[in-house]
C-alpha cells in the first residue's frame, strides 16, 4: 500500500450539498455536512524485527440540521444513497424532540470564508511505501542501539497519513483540502537493573522532506537516556523552575484551556474574570495563527467555514482574545474568531490551531544563570490541574540547577503552585522551535513549590 495519494475529489463537495437540499426539503432551516477521507500506515520495529504494521481507510460523514433552536447531529461511513436519505430523516426527526438550544445555529453568514489561503502547503503527495517505513525505524533503532550505555530498545517507529476534509453548509460555503503527515520516533533504555532510565525523541511533520533524519532522532533519545542515569533526591523546597520546550508547551495549553469559550460562557475558568487584564509578564505575547506555512495544525478555514487569520491572544501580557466558535461566542455576546473545530458525531467546539508563546531574548543558558539552586523540568507526569481555580501540582523529572548550571539528575518531585501566578512569575527564552501545534521556548517560573524527601 502506498500513502499519500488520497483524492481531493470534487464527488465529496457535491454529495454534502446534494445531503443538504436534501435535509432542507424534509424540514431543516439549516443545515451543515462535514466529510472526512482519510489513509495512515504505520511500522512498530524492536530490537532488530519488525513488531506490527498498521494499515486503516475511513470515510465519514456528519450531517447537522437545525429547526428553529433545536440540532440534531448524525454521523455514517455508508455513502449510499438510500442510506443518506434515511441519514436525513433520522436527524429531522432528533431535531424535533431534542431540547432547545439559545446558542445553536450555523455561523453568520458575513464571517464565512471567501477568499481561502492557497499557499499553506499542507498537503505532500510523495508515495510512501511499507518498506521505507520499515527502513526508517529500522535504522533510528540501530543508531539507537549501538551507543554506549544504551542497552534496551521500547522500540522505533515510522507513520505516514493523508486526509481529506470537505465542509459544506445551507449558506453557500463549500470548500474542501488535503493534509498530510509524517512522523519518526524511537524510545531507549539506559543502564541495567534498578539503574535503567528511559528517553525518547519524535518528530511529525506535514512533508517527508521536513522530517528529522534517523540520525538526529536517534542522538536526541540516546543523550536524553544517557543524562538521566544515577537519578538524586532533593528535598522538599522552594526555588525556580525552569521548563525545558517539551514540557513548556503544557503551561500554554492550561491557558489555551482556560481561555476555551466552552470554558468562560459555562463559568468554570480561573481566568474567566480576566479579559484586557495583565495575566503575564510585560512583553509576553502568546499568538494562534493557523496559517503557518506547513503548520502543523495549520488550516484554511476554521470548522465552521468561517475565515481565519493570526490572532494575539495574549499581547505585553494582555489577555486579548478568548478561543471562539459561533456557539460559545453567542453566549458571551461577541462574535466567532474563527476557531471553531468539528468531528463527524458532534457540534462544533473552541480550539487553537497553531498555539505558540514567542521566544525571548536571552538563550537558556543565560535564563537560568543567575539560578544558585533550582530545578530544570524534563519531563511531567499526572494531570493535577484544576481549571476552575488554577491549582497546580504535577509529578516530574529533570535536572538539578545549581550555580548558573544544570547538574545532576533528579526525579521522584512533585511541583506546585497556582496557574495565576505562575503565568505572572514567567520569563521566556529565544529557543521557541513550532514542533507540537502547541509550543513554548525554554520557561522559567521564578519561584514554585517542590514537594521531595
Amino acid at each position: 500500500m502506498s500513502q499519500n495519494d488520497i483524492p481531493n475529489s470534487e464527488n465529496n463537495l457535491n454529495r454534502l450539498e446534494n445531503l443538504i437540499k436534501l435535509a432542507q426539503k424534509a424540514g431543516a432551516d439549516q443545515a451543515d455536512a462535514v466529510f472526512f477521507a482519510s489513509q495512515s500506515e504505520s511500522v512498530s520495529w524492536r530490537l532488530g524485527k519488525m513488531e506490527e504494521v498498521e494499515r486503516s481507510e475511513s470515510n465519514d460523514l456528519g450531517l447537522r440540521v437545525i429547526i428553529g433552536k433545536q440540532q440534531a447531529i448524525v454521523s455514517s461511513s455508508d455513502l449510499g444513497e438510500d442510506n443518506l436519505k434515511m441519514l436525513v430523516d433520522r436527524a429531522i426527526s432528533m431535531a424535533r424532540n431534542a431540547p432547545e438550544d439559545p446558542w445553536c445555529g450555523l455561523a453568520d453568514k458575513t464571517l464565512l470564508a471567501r477568499d481561502i489561503p492557497a499557499d499553506l502547503d499542507l498537503y505532500d503527495n510523495t508515495k510512501v511505501t511499507t518498506d521505507l517505513l520499515k527502513e526508517k525505524a529500522r535504522e533510528t533503532e540501530e543508531l539507537a542501539l549501538q551507543v554506549d550505555g544504551i542497552t534496551n530498545s521500547q522500540g522505533a517507529g515510522a507513520g505516514t497519513s493523508a486526509s481529506s476534509i470537505a465542509l459544506c453548509n445551507s449558506d453557500g460555503f463549500a470548500q474542501t483540502y488535503r493534509a498530510s503527515s509524517f512522523s519518526l520516533s524511537v524510545s531507549v533504555i539506559a543502564g541495567s537493573g534498578t539503574g535503567m532510565e528511559r528517553d525518547y525523541s519524535y518528530s511529525s511533520k506535514r512533508h517527508l522532506e521536513d522530517l528529522e533524519t534517523p540520525e538526529k532522532i536517534a542522538r536526541e533519545a540516546t543523550e536524553r537516556a544517557l543524562r538521566r542515569l544515577n537519578p538524586r533526591k532533593v528535598k522538599t523546597t522552594q526555588v525556580p523552575v525552569v521548563y525545558d520546550p517539551r514540557v513548556s508547551k503544557t503551561l500554554v495549553s492550561h491557558l489555551a484551556s482556560a481561555i476555551n469559550g466552552q470554558s468562560i460562557a459555562r463559568g468554570t475558568s480561573f481566568l474567566k474574570e480576566s479579559m484586557d487584564k495583565q495575566i503575564l509578564p510585560h512583553g509576553i505575547r502568546i499568538v494562534d495563527d493557523p496559517h503557518i506555512f506547513r503548520g502543523v495544525s495549520s488550516r484554511p478555514f476554521d470548522g465552521e467555514g468561517v475565515a481565519n487569520s493570526k490572532m494575539d491572544v495574549v499581547s505585553d501580557g494582555v489577555l486579548r482574545n478568548w478561543i471562539l466558535d459561533s456557539a460559545s461566542a453567542r453566549q458571551l455576546g461577541l462574535k466567532t474568531n474563527g476557531h471553531a473545530s468539528r468531528g463527524t458525531s458532534s457540534p462544533p467546539h473552541p480550539s487553537s490551531s497553531n498555539l505558540y508563546l514567542e521566544a525571548g531574548s536571552q538563550s537558556p543558558e543565560e535564563l537560568i544563570a543567575d539560578i544558585k539552586s533550582g530545578f530544570y523540568v524534563t519531563e511531567l507526569i499526572g494531570m493535577g490541574v484544576n481549571g476552575i481555580t488554577g491549582d497546580y501540582s504535577r509529578g516530574a523529572s529533570g535536572f538539578w540547577i545549581e550555580n548558573g548550571k544544570i547538574t545532576y539528575p533528579v526525579n521522584e518531585i512533585t511541583i506546585a503552585g497556582n496557574l495565576k501566578d505562575m503565568f505572572l512569575a514567567l520569563t521566556a527564552a529565544s529557543d521557541l522551535e513550532l514542533k507540537y501545534g502547541t509550543d513554548a521556548p525554554t520557561l522559567r517560573i521564578e519561584k514554585m513549590i517542590l514537594a521531595g524527601n
